[in-house]
């Protein structure tokens, strides 16, 4: 064992299958710090308009998900049948999301147990802004979560063969959860390898690939039956515009373009030299790897360009922006990469490990502060639908908005997508029914006489006998 392994704690692929990996306390790490990242959010959490069926447990309005986006898998979840309070659900989500830096950080740095190398690529994964993101929809991608680190842990305990048989069905049942969840599969399967070879490259590659061609045939197949429909054909709102050859794949280039930069974008938090700075340490760690162990950066390579392609390939034959959430597996790798590089660097030279090991920590320490002030935007929008439900609760009669939801400052603060948050946010606080008077103005007349007219506060909220007026307008 080299130096650098030495000092990493870390144990090289070709004598890691017969060693336990001790991952508890990396694991006691994640759990306390997405504890305290998520505590803006945890007691009452933010859902997104499209999570509320998978909080309510409502079958029926996720049902048209499972034909424009095949997730069979969260359509089970919603036939659970009971109802848990959502902060427990998010409590739960982020649990899993510990687990699984927790998991990647033990496969790839910490085999022989926690060291500053694999606590900090653990905090590192768990900063990832599109880990923030999707986690607004932690209701309904629960189960897929849970799959996704639940193979992660197995790769703590099981051998590579063992690990690799398991990779055709997770990535089929983790499909059908969220798309892009079976590349965090693959990341798994890549720093598990015993021993690295060109060879044994492109057959885990292959065997990736068959597999998530079969989860693709396979919810096909599904569509087909329940729906008649071989495919997953768009939802009209995404304003796709399908290819049928390779012209149409190329004209839909700029819809790549789209999605990458808005990635990017959303990963520095829009500030350009946050963007130049991950694109600089990115292409330093995979020097530092290269040199080091130019089969270990291959192999991280492939992982994340074989990620890349496949989201590439979907946008342009769909013709549909990808959203930023999508993009976790590129985090992980890159957080991986450079965190290894950190590592490598301490041993060979002490100013360049304490150089490397500062570039990560800036990361993590910025990063981690700024997912607890985003888990803090939603706080305003919070506040006001339960100072609204509050008003509903003290009155009779049905609650009526006036305006859009959605305009309001406290619902722009936390990037509300539709005004139909606010009714299944009242369904959620105080179970009473909501008229938007903008789509049905003549069941609102009365009101509309009633309420007060250009108040200083928006929203202004006041309670009459035929009910609750909410104006936003």
């Amino acid at each position: 064992m080299t130096a650098v392994d030495q000092h990493a704690g870390y144990i090289p692929s070709d004598v890691a299958a017969t060693r336990t990996m001790q991952i508890w306390p990396t694991l006691w790490l994640t759990l306390v710090a997405v504890l305290v990242i998520s505590l803006p959010n945890l007691a009452d959490p933010m859902i997104r308009h499209d999570d509320f069926p998978a909080f309510f447990a409502d079958p029926e309005g996720f049902w048209y998900k499972t034909l424009h986006e095949g997730r069979w898998v969260s359509y089970f979840w919603h036939l659970r049948g009971f109802q848990t309070p959502a902060w427990l659900n998010f409590a739960v989500y982020q649990a899993c999301w510990a687990l699984l830096a927790a998991a990647i950080a033990t496969l790839s740095l910490g085999r022989s147990g926690l060291t500053w190398f694999s606590g900090a690529l653990a905090l590192m994964i768990l900063a990832s802004p599109s880990a923030a993101l999707i986690s607004l929809w932690f209701n309904t991608l629960l189960p897929g979560l849970a799959l996704v680190a639940l193979f992660a842990a197995l790769g703590c305990r099981l051998s590579n063969r063992q690990m690799r048989l398991l990779l055709p069905p997770f990535v089929a049942l983790t499909f059908m959860s969220y798309t892009t969840y079976p590349l965090i599969l693959l990341c798994i399967c890549l720093l598990r390898t015993e021993r690295r070879s060109l060879l044994d490259l492109i057959s885990l590659l292959a065997l990736f690939a068959a597999s998530f061609a079969g989860a693709v045939l396979l919810t096909y197949a599904i569509n087909w039956q329940v729906h008649g429909v071989f495919g997953v054909p768009l939802a009209p709102w995404r304003d796709a515009t399908p290819a049928a050859d390779v012209a149409g794949m190329l004209a839909n280039l700029p819809k790549l373009g789209e999605s990458l930069v808005d990635f990017a974008m959303r990963t520095s938090y829009e500030f350009v030299p946050a963007l130049l700075y991950h694109i600089l340490l990115l292409i330093g760690a995979t020097v530092v790897v290269a040199r080091r162990n130019a089969l270990e950066a291959l192999y991280l390579h492939a992982g994340l360009f074989t990620g890349l392609a496949l989201v590439a390939v979907q946008v342009m034959k769909v013709g549909a922006i990808a959203p930023p959430r999508a993009f976790i597996f590129v985090w992980i790798f890159y957080a991986v990469l450079a965190v290894r590089a950190a590592c490598i660097l301490t041993a060979q030279s002490g100013l360049a490990g304490r150089m490397g090991r500062n570039a990560v920590a800036l990361v993590i320490l910025s990063y981690l502060l700024q997912v607890g002030v985003q888990y803090a935007d939603y706080r305003p929008w919070q506040h006001e639908t339960r100072a609204i439900s509050r008003a509903a609760m003290a009155h009779d009669g049905d609650i009526y908005v006036f305006g859009d939801p959605a305009r309001g400052p406290a619902a722009q603060q936390a990037f509300l997508q539709t005004g139909e948050a606010l009714h299944y946010r009242m369904q959620q606080l105080a179970q009473r029914h909501v008229i938007f008077c903008a789509r049905t103005p003549a069941d609102c007349a009365e009101a509309d006489r009633l309420r007060t007219r250009n108040p200083q506060v928006v929203p202004h909220v006041e309670g009459h006998q035929l009910g609750v007026f909410v104006s936003y307008d």
